[in-house]
């Protein structure tokens, strides 16, 4: 019985040994206006635009597209795409403006990109972004289903980018709850439900509703109600809970320890895949965002504010920041430290 991520086939710390030798071999830096500027190893990236900094990420929906297959549902993946980029982006401080997306195809059935398109549209209204471009490439001999990528342009005033530097002992932790499983973890989830012989047309335990749909909730789009917070209240730090879990968190700063208190509640969902594999509690934080799906630091003269532009997502004071390193989960008893992605 799978029980970890990197049984499954997905080591997150192996992962990081192969980053690390694609970007050592990426040496060139362009001069001037659009030269590299800004903060490293964080959500996005920026290039110098003279008082602006153009920031941009790009990912991935991942192996979620392959429970889309199973559904025969296409339309809510490309707001998952959407979402993964954006809600990077807004981690910086920065209003992601555009987008573009890239599909990769096994055949030339309209359908599918059809579907694909209404999610994207849906996600783009949601996130304020238009989708300048993109490209659809048909590869029957490399692709099997389909992949779905996208990559997001945000824009920022250098002087409010929010890159964790401004963390301090003291500041308090807002969790904002997630849709689900986000976009993350889908390989383990599915070699549990498979080794369990839990169809996607089986309820979730405590959940009601089938599986498949439970999986196939779109990432929420956090972006306007956390450039809200942004546009009313000092923030000093922003982490999208994606890949890595809790260890995201230390991305914004290492030489403090995030110390959550009062997380949120866990969805059913979560708890069943858990159930399922005897999965342990440390493999369930350090792969899933169990419920967090976005956290905001700030100062205590700041938290009311935050919250009331985040009231709508039910977000509250989850922990707050401390003299130590890495994140804390107190009621589990442990303790993270920085992914080596």
């Amino acid at each position: 019985m799978v029980r970890t991520y990197a049984e499954a086939g997905v080591d997150i710390d192996a992962k990081g040994a192969q980053v690390r030798a694609l970007v050592g071999q990426l040496r060139f830096r362009r001069r001037g206006v659009g030269a590299p500027w800004g903060p490293k190893g964080h959500f996005a990236g920026f290039v110098d635009m003279g008082r602006t900094a153009l920031g941009m990420c790009t990912d991935s929906v991942g192996t979620k597209v392959l429970v889309a297959n199973e559904m025969r549902r296409w339309d809510t993946v490309g707001v998952d795409c959407v979402a993964a980029n954006v809600n990077d982006m807004v981690c910086v401080g920065a209003e992601p403006i555009a987008f573009v997306d890239y599909i990769a195809v096994d055949s030339q059935d309209p359908e599918l990109p059809r579907q694909v398109g209404l999610g994207l549209d849906a996600g783009a209204r949601e996130a304020n972004v238009t989708i300048v471009g993109g490209e659809l490439a048909v590869m029957p001999e490399l692709v099997n289903g389909f992949d779905l990528v996208g990559a997001c342009f945000g824009v920022v005033d250098k002087k409010k980018v929010i890159d964790g530097r401004a963390i301090r002992p003291g500041d308090r932790i807002v969790g904002v709850p997630s849709s689900g499983f986000h976009c993350n973890g889908f390989t383990l989830i599915r070699r549990v439900l498979r080794e369990n012989a839990v169809t996607v047309m089986d309820p979730v335990p405590n959940g009601g509703r089938p599986w498949g749909e439970a999986l196939l909730e779109p990432t929420r789009i956090y972006v306007r109600p956390v450039l809200a917070a942004l546009r009313k209240a000092k923030v000093s730090g922003l982490a999208n809970i994606t890949g890595g879990g809790l260890r995201n968190l230390v991305r914004l700063k290492a030489k403090v320890e995030f110390r959550i208190t009062d997380p949120l509640p866990v969805p059913p969902e979560f708890l069943a895949i858990q159930g399922l594999a005897g999965i342990d509690d440390r493999e369930m934080y350090e792969t899933f965002n169990m419920g967090m799906g976005f956290a905001v630091i700030a100062p205590p003269r700041s938290v009311g504010s935050v919250l009331e532009s985040l009231k709508r997502l039910g977000a509250r004071v989850v922990g707050e920041v401390a003299r130590g390193a890495g994140v804390v989960l107190a009621d589990r008893g442990l303790r993270f430290t920085a992914s080596k992605v």
